[in-house]
């Protein structure tokens, strides 16, 4: 019998998780240089990020802070989303027991939905069922 999900995702597992996925975005070229760009402070985001997650997924009430107006100002549009998530992915379902991993990602999923139409909007524009984030000038192509 596999125990149930709330008793697979802990503390220790999420921490796992974060440290191990942003390993993998410091080093990866199309993410890497955007994160680089933004956080001098690693300890510190990451246990931002593991007091987010600890949030979402136990509703443990740790992170006290605003995303959307973290990530407004970011020279992101989808394919930045969708390498967020492939990493993210593979990294859940690496590490996790496969009830946890689908946790992570469909929660992430939402996560990075809401953070793609936030940041449409914020640029003054909206996307449409099915649409996604333009690049926000050719700089950040």
């Amino acid at each position: 019998m596999v125990a149930p999900v709330e008793d697979i995702i802990t503390e220790a597992l999420i921490d796992r998780v974060v440290r191990t996925f942003y390993a993998s975005v410091q080093t990866d070229p199309q993410l890497g240089p955007i994160f680089a760009a933004r956080i001098t402070n690693w300890d510190a985001h990451l246990n931002r990020m593991c007091a987010f997650w600890s949030s979402v997924l136990l509703m443990s009430g740790r992170y006290h802070g605003q995303p959307m107006q973290l990530h407004q100002g970011l020279p992101v549009d989808a394919r930045h989303f969708d390498r967020w998530l492939e990493l993210f992915a593979q990294t859940a379902r690496s590490i996790c027991p496969p009830v946890a991993a689908e946790q992570f990602v469909s929660r992430a999923e939402r996560i990075a939905e809401s953070l793609e139409l936030g940041i449409a909007a914020s640029r003054g524009g909206w996307l449409r069922k099915g649409e996604r984030l333009a690049p926000a000038s050719a700089d950040s192509a």
